[in-house]
């Protein structure tokens, strides 16, 4: 077998976290498509594990498609081991569009809030699974990035690895931290509105899992253990890695912090540097008028309703591109596609600041003069930039797109 394969179609910052951290270990890997899944790479050259990181998955089976679906399923039952992170995970389970692999389900949101979930929180673990290091004990924090749910169904095979406990010091509900809160203000606010914002329907749920598929196997985890300088999530991930490669245990340090904003600069193409410039404006834009904010040096926070994680996955991208030495098919493509992209740029950061701009409007008049401005009109100018949710659409998705080809181009080699 080959090395390990990274799912990067629609992965966005999540694609980027898994390969820093893989890159940071010294595990060889490569980063693959689904259309060259779908025409049998997972076959011809098959990999010690397919590694699906966070994004939508839907968008991520409709990269594979049928045929892809159907490879995947083949390789994982004649012995293959897959691992999926968030969207990754949702991919891997039961319903339209997914792997099968397990008869699990993701499970819907009766309550909005239920998804608005980031931060880290403790797990209980099964510490009588192989696949759970011993060093962790009964407990691990880890993070969790607005994470979906699963649904059990019937008598599958599928194992709780580790379940939900309390939440960490840094969690937050949407754009409210409740960490930081004096102690009893929750209780005094579910007592006054009637209204909880603590996680208590996550208590004792599944967070991560696995099972058997065919002679292979799966592990679905809905917390990131590939998040950078979170040092129990991150042993974890590299035991699980070791048990996939079927190699001897190895004590690896954590994923390095990542200060996004200095990544270096080895593609110095002054076009590259522009645009680069240009969503560091567009960034500071949004903090300038207390829409976005830096929760720690890689991600972005926002406002509830702000469309920071696209914001945040495009300025990720776009360092990353710039700290890449360009081989000739990148530069190539760079090329023919510069001019479109410098202008579909330009388009894209007047139509964000206006956008913010009027956001920050909203809330100024909102206790003021309700009717001012119309949330329809809002959405409607989200919409036509970053599309719908949950996808991505509009100017967001050309953007995005021809940053992850360059980034795939790279890599290939």
């Amino acid at each position: 077998m080959s090395s390990i394969y990274i799912l990067w179609d629609d992965s966005h910052i999540w694609g980027l976290l898994i390969q820093r951290a893989l890159k940071a270990w010294n595990i060889d890997y490569q980063l693959v498509r689904g259309h060259q899944i779908a025409q049998g790479l997972l076959s011809s050259k098959p990999p010690k594990a397919l590694i699906v990181p966070g994004g939508w998955a839907k968008g991520k089976a409709g990269r594979l498609g049928g045929p892809g679906i159907l490879a995947v399923q083949r390789y994982v039952s004649e012995g293959g081991n897959y691992l999926g992170f968030c969207g990754g995970a949702g991919l891997g389970l039961s319903g339209a569009g997914g792997l099968c692999l397990t008869c699990w389900e993701r499970k819907g949101f009766e309550n909005r809030l239920h998804h608005f979930l980031s931060g880290h929180i403790h797990l209980n673990l099964n510490q009588d699974h192989p696949l759970v290091p011993d060093s962790l004990g009964k407990e691990a924090l880890v993070p969790v990035w607005w994470p979906g749910q699963f649904s059990p169904q019937g008598k599958s095979p599928t194992t709780a690895l580790g379940r939900y406990g309390e939440p960490g010091p840094d969690f937050w509900v949407a754009d409210l931290c409740v960490g930081s809160l004096p102690e009893g203000t929750l209780s005094d606010w579910e007592n006054l509105y009637g209204i909880s914002l603590m996680p208590k329907f996550l208590q004792d749920r599944p967070a991560v899992v696995s099972g058997e598929f065919g002679k292979g196997r799966f592990i679905l985890s809905y917390p990131h253990l590939e998040t950078p300088a979170s040092p129990q999530a991150n042993t974890w991930l590299s035991h699980i890695l070791d048990q996939m490669q079927n190699e001897p245990h190895t004590k690896r340090p954590p994923v390095p912090a990542w200060e996004l904003a200095d990544t270096p600069v080895l593609w110095n193409d002054p076009a590259l540097t522009a645009v680069r410039k240009s969503m560091e404006t567009i960034i500071a834009t949004g903090q300038g008028h207390f829409l976005l904010f830096w929760r720690n040096p890689w991600l972005l926070g926002w406002r509830r309703g702000i469309p920071g994680a696209a914001l945040n996955s495009l300025y990720a991208l776009l360092c990353e591109v710039t700290s890449l030495e360009p081989n000739d098919e990148a530069l190539q493509m760079w090329s023919s596609c510069k001019d479109d992209f410098l202008r579909d740029m330009e388009i894209f950061k007047k139509g964000v600041t206006g956008y913010l701009l009027a956001e920050r409007f909203a809330m100024t008049m909102r206790s003021l003069e309700p009717d001012t401005v119309f949330p329809k009109g809002l959405q409607e100018q989200r919409n036509a930039l970053f599309g719908p949710p949950p996808g991505a659409g509009g100017m967001y998705a050309k953007l995005l797109s021809t940053l992850e080809e360059i980034v795939w181009v790279i890599h290939k080699d």
